[in-house]
Formats: structure tokens, C-alpha cells, sequence
């Protein structure tokens, strides 16, 4: 939409930019919307917010969307400018894209863009029953649904599938893409242990660990948050220990394992919240580094001598993950990794550390390691 604003997009009032860009959208995405009425509405939606002058810009503006059409041939071309072409083309912001470029091939960023602008499908995790059980189960009632497999316990649901009624068909049930049900798997604690999950909400990871065998403790610092994990676990069947405590300020002295699922930007699952991409900043990577590395130190206090510590991220970036974690081993002595054959050696990386990538993988993005506590 940029070439059709002679003074650039920037310089347009971000009231009118954000109708702009939902005018297009319609235009140039939405079949069941005439360009004449899309086009009108928003133009409508202009005067209102900012007056006739503001609604004839808009109006010019979209009758030149409508004209020019979605092409790709209008953007920067993949081979000779593949930074301009997947930020435009691929609707990513630049830094984001460059910074994936200085890791990985074009053609790798070209999938993990195509794979962030591609509706992800719905994945149920089976508490009580097998993937293929579960399958079977939902087919009685009408819902496709297939096993995902690849050392994955996820089913996957059928377009058009109806989310609640699929819970209640599968039996005890849980929403969870492939890479979060890989986090709990790669945890692989042992029976009888007691688990401290430090930053449990909304709840999947720890309701996907073998709960019959284990005691957990769920902590988040939100109340409301809690209310929302005590509810999933009523709903599944699950007695489950909750409190309200900040992650850097663990509730208990002591516990054999200790689950880590910190605050992270996220680039990992930029399919499930495509706007997530623009409210991010350069600056949020280093942030989130930080905080992470806080709340690392804190949790390996609460760790006995011979316990796990497993820390994990839905993001791609590697100060949040293999760097976060290099950092850690270097200042805590105590502590080693711990690797489990316990998820299958295609999603595990040469340290023996989880790292799923959607690019290479076909699902969120997640990264976890594993260590144990020797003194």
C-alpha cells in the first residue's frame, strides 16, 4: 500500500494508516466483501474519525489498491532483494527478517515466513487416551481428526472442527500444538517427584506431564491466571496444587524438578498471533534475555542436589535459548545438561537440547533444555 502514498505510510495519522490497512485487507483478501462496499465502509469510517479531507485520501488511496490488486510483482523480488521482498511480500517487520537471515539460508527464512502467514491448524493432547484412540473416538462423532505421530501424543483436528465439542468427544483433553506437547515429554521426570512449575499458566504444559505419577505445585503470578489453570485441571480431572507467586521469588525451599516455561517474545508462534510481529521491538529480545536470566538463577535455587531444572521458550531467538542457557552453565557450576532420548532425535539439537522450529518442524517454534542439579 506504501507506493500509493506519495508522502510515504509513516507519515500518514495512525488513526487513518490502521483504516487504511484494514480497507485493503478486505480489498485484496476477503472474498465475501465487494471491493465497492469495502472501499465505501472505510471510507465512511474515515469521515468519521477524521473528517471529509481524511475520507477523500482514503477513498483515492484505496481505489488505486483496488486497481493494482494484490501482485507480488509490485514488491522487491525474492533473488535479488530477499530482506525488501519478505518484509513487504511476507508482512514481517525488517529487523526481524535480518536478523533470521544472519542464521539461517533465504530459503529457510522463506518457509518460517510462509509458515507464520499460514493459519495453523488445532492439536488436542489425549490425557487419558492414546492419539489413536482419541482419533477414533472423534470420528464417531463426526470430527475428522488424524495423528500427528513423529514421537508427538497430539491429534490434529479437521478444518471446520468445533473446539469444545472435540474436547468433550476425545475424553479428558487438552488444547497444545506438537512443539509445547514436545516441552512436556523432553521434562521426562521421573515418578514420585515433586514438580514446581514456576510460570504454569495457562496450564498445558504441566496438565501433559504424567500427572498420576507426579505431585506439582502450579505458580503465576496473576490470580486471575490461576483461577483459569485451576478451572482447565476441574476440567480434565486434574488435582492440582496452585499459587500465587512471582517466578523470581519461588514458593517453596526445595523440590525434586522444576519447570521453567518463561516470558519470551514469542517469535516461535507469530502463526497463532500474527501481531505479535509489529508490537515487537529489537530492543524486547535483550529484555526478555535478562529477565529470563533472573528468573533462571532464582528457579536453580529450589532445585535439590540430584533434581531437574528444564527451562523453555516459545521463541526462536538464541539469546533467549542455546545462549541463555550457555550463560547459565557457565555461572552455575552445579548444574549440567541432563539430555533425554525422551522426544525423538529430529527434534533435538547437538546438545541434546529440544529446539523446534516451524520452518523444519511444520509447527510452533519451541526450545527447552534440560539439566540436573549435581551438588
Amino acid at each position: 500500500m506504501g507506493p500509493y502514498v506519495h508522502r510515504g505510510l509513516r507519515a500518514v495519522d495512525p488513526p487513518v494508516r490502521e483504516l487504511l490497512r484494514i480497507g485493503a485487507y478486505q480489498v485484496l483478501y476477503l472474498d465475501g466483501v465487494p471491493p465497492y462496499a469495502a472501499v465505501s465502509e472505510t471510507v465512511a469510517q474515515a469521515r468519521h474519525v477524521a473528517g471529509a479531507r481524511a475520507s477523500g485520501f482514503v477513498n483515492a488511496v484505496l481505489r488505486r489498491v483496488v486497481e493494482g490488486g494484490a501482485d507480488p510483482d509490485r514488491f522487491p523480488g525474492f533473488d535479488e532483494d530477499p530482506v525488501g521482498h519478505l518484509s513487504t511480500w511476507g508482512s514481517h517487520p525488517r529487523w526481524l527478517v535480518e536478523r533470521w537471515l544472519d542464521r539461517w539460508s533465504a530459503e529457510a527464512v522463506r518457509r518460517l515466513v510462509e509458515a507464520n502467514n499460514t493459519r495453523p491448524p488445532v492439536h488436542l493432547v489425549p490425557l487419558e487416551a492414546t492419539p489413536s484412540e482419541a482419533v477414533e473416538r472423534l470420528r464417531t462423532v463426526g470430527i475428522a481428526a488424524e495423528e500427528v505421530g513423529g514421537g508427538s501424543r497430539c491429534v490434529r483436528l479437521g478444518a471446520g472442527a468445533v473446539v469444545p465439542e472435540a474436547l468433550t468427544a476425545a475424553g479428558p483433553a487438552i488444547v497444545q500444538d506438537p512443539a509445547a506437547n514436545f516441552v512436556s515429554l523432553f521434562a521426562d521426570v521421573p515418578t514420585g517427584t515433586m514438580v514446581a512449575d514456576l510460570c504454569a499458566s495457562p496450564g498445558g504444559k504441566f496438565l501433559a506431564l504424567p500427572a498420576a505419577r507426579l505431585r506439582i505445585i502450579a505458580a503465576d503470578r496473576s490470580e486471575s491466571r490461576i483461577h483459569v489453570m485451576r478451572e482447565n485441571a476441574r476440567r480434565v480431572g486434574r488435582a492440582i496444587a496452585c499459587v500465587v507467586a512471582d517466578a523470581l521469588h519461588p514458593p517453596l525451599a526445595e523440590s525434586g524438578a522444576a519447570l521453567l516455561d518463561v516470558p519470551c517474545t514469542g517469535t516461535g508462534t507469530l502463526a497463532r498471533h500474527p501481531d505479535a510481529r509489529w508490537r515487537l521491538r529489537p530492543e524486547d529480545v535483550a529484555k526478555m534475555a535478562g529477565l529470563q536470566s533472573r528468573m533462571l538463577d532464582a528457579a536453580a535455587e529450589v532445585v535439590a542436589p540430584g533434581g531437574l531444572l528444564v527451562y523453555s521458550t516459545c521463541s526462536l531467538e538464541p539469546e533467549e535459548n542455546a545462549e541463555q542457557i550457555s550463560a547459565f552453565l557457565g555461572r552455575r557450576t552445579d548444574y549440567v545438561l541432563a539430555p533425554t532420548d525422551a522426544v525423538p532425535a529430529e527434534v533435538r539439537n547437538e546438545t541434546g537440547c529440544l529446539e523446534v522450529t516451524p520452518q523444519e518442524h511444520g509447527f510452533d517454534g519451541s526450545y527447552a533444555a534440560r539439566m540436573r542439579r549435581v551438588s
